[in-house]
């Protein structure tokens, strides 16, 4: 069993940076692909970007790509989500998940997650 717990969301205006952290239970987080979800009011939960358990194999959604950085840390248990030049559009709730090492063959499908956390909220406001 795994538990996640995200943290780091919060108000903020157009054009600012801001990290979100995740962070995991167990002692076997190496083994886990990460992915990070968002879901913004009335629409379906999309894929942000995922990380492998290494951290050697990145994914990201071309929404954010070159503005978001997934990162992660083994020793602390944690996977990051660096987002720099905010928009509006990426108003959400954030969600990160764990998953075997398969997840890494379709790091977008929801379904290949085993594990979720409550999410974060992240506003941009203009």
């Amino acid at each position: 069993q795994v538990q996640l717990v995200e943290s780091g969301g919060g108000l903020v205006q157009i054009g600012v940076s801001l990290r979100l952290s995740c962070a995991a239970s167990g002692r076997t987080f190496s083994r886990y692909a990460m992915g990070w979800f968002r879901q913004a009011p009335g629409k379906e939960r999309e894929f942000v970007g995922a990380i492998s358990g290494s951290g050697g194999t990145i994914y990201y959604a071309d929404s954010v790509k070159g503005r978001f950085t997934i990162s992660r840390d083994n020793a602390k248990n944690t996977v990051y989500l660096q987002m720099n030049s905010l928009r509006p559009d990426d108003t959400a709730v954030y969600y990160c998940a764990a998953g075997v090492s398969l997840v890494m063959m379709k790091p977008s499908e929801k379904t290949m997650y085993d594990y979720w956390g409550q999410g974060t909220q992240v506003t941009v406001s203009s």
